[in-house]
């Protein structure tokens, strides 16, 4: 049925009243499918950090945007292609090995005005659900602690691709994004600009760019 076009109308008679036109029913959305070759990539993966970033970015001075990423981290992933739902990740990662490309900014985050990295050397993300959003697109929520505090965030995964390499390792691709505001985490050191904006922004976006490499279970080979 066309829902656009105009309903059909009874003719009237004198001893009997109109008949009654059914609305159109409403549309339903249509189920995501799962790639029945994704269910090949089901195991145990870990992040390859030679070939990733774990990186971040937010407004400095209202005018510019300001990126970084941490370089040293461990992650444990599992990954469930015939049921994303069960998939799980974990990503741990060193809160002094932020790198902007100046060293005296980087001095300035990893400090107590922020991640405070003396008292807090880590931290963590650790997954709690994962749905497909489209073909190719997955949401993970999870807990993310900074410093002494957690609070649940949506990761949205999009999956780029799955190779063997030349040296025989399997090698899967996922790009993901999310938006924090660092005062929820007790970030919130900030000064003000003479037009009276700040100069760092509270909102930070965090990227992740992922090539994992799958794991051989112990005793395996």
């Amino acid at each position: 049925m066309n829902l656009f076009s105009r309903p059909h109308t009874a003719r009237r008679t004198p001893t009997a009243p109109p008949r009654a036109t059914k609305a159109p029913a409403s549309p339903t959305s249509a189920p995501v499918l799962l790639d029945p070759a994704l269910a090949a990539l089901t195991g145990e993966w870990i992040v390859d950090p030679a070939h990733s970033r774990i990186g971040f970015s937010v407004r400095h001075a209202m005018v510019t945007t300001v990126r970084g990423a941490f370089t040293e981290y461990k992650s444990r992933l599992y990954f469930d292609g015939r049921d994303p739902s069960r998939s799980q990740a974990e990503l741990i990662l060193s809160t002094g090995s932020v790198d902007t490309g100046v060293e005296q900014r980087d001095a300035h985050l990893v400090g107590r005005d922020f991640l405070d990295a003396a008292t807090f050397p880590r931290m963590r993300f650790q997954s709690t659900a994962v749905r497909l959003k489209s073909p190719d697109v997955y949401v993970m929520t999870g807990g993310l602690t900074i410093k002494n505090a957690t609070r649940p965030v949506d990761l949205e995964l999009t999956y780029i691709g799955h190779v063997t390499d030349p040296f025989g390792y399997q090698r899967v691709g996922f790009d993901g994004t999310t938006t924090i505001n660092r005062t929820d985490w007790g970030l919130a050191y900030n000064s003000r600009l003479a037009e009276g904006g700040a100069m760092v922004s509270e909102t930070v976006r965090l990227q992740f760019d992922i090539a994992a490499i799958r794991t051989v279970p112990e005793g395996a080979g």
